[in-house]
């Protein structure tokens, strides 16, 4: 029912009962201007949470989920730590890595890495 009451009121403002049809066109206008507006707004919106999904996905592949660091310096018994970490249910696998600062530098062009 409600259906037929909002059609109703958009085409009492299309079709105009007085002479005046500008009133007509411009709300003619101003509805498509609307319906294209929210159209181009859920395309975007799709595209964008894919493109979110599949950046997420990509990089969760990449990178770890967690890591286990010491306080201060390295962890001294690392084997210790990988054991315990495999041991908790849903863990893959745990490997060591080394994370630290360095600098690329070809001519001119310098980049942190």
């Amino acid at each position: 029912m409600s259906a037929s009451y909002e059609r109703m009121v958009g085409l009492r403002y299309i079709r105009s009962r007085s002479s005046n049809r500008f009133i007509s066109f411009i709300s003619l206008i101003s509805m498509l201007g609307i319906a294209v507006g929210v159209a181009v707004l859920i395309v975007v919106l799709s595209v964008m949470n894919g493109f979110e999904r599949e950046l997420r996905e990509r990089i969760l592949n990449l990178t770890s989920h967690a890591a286990v660091q010491a306080i201060t310096g390295g962890l001294p018994d690392w084997r210790l730590a990988r054991e315990q970490s495999v041991a908790f249910v849903g863990v893959a696998d745990a490997a060591p890595f080394i994370e630290g600062e360095g600098m690329l530098v070809k001519g001119e062009a310098v980049s942190g890495v």
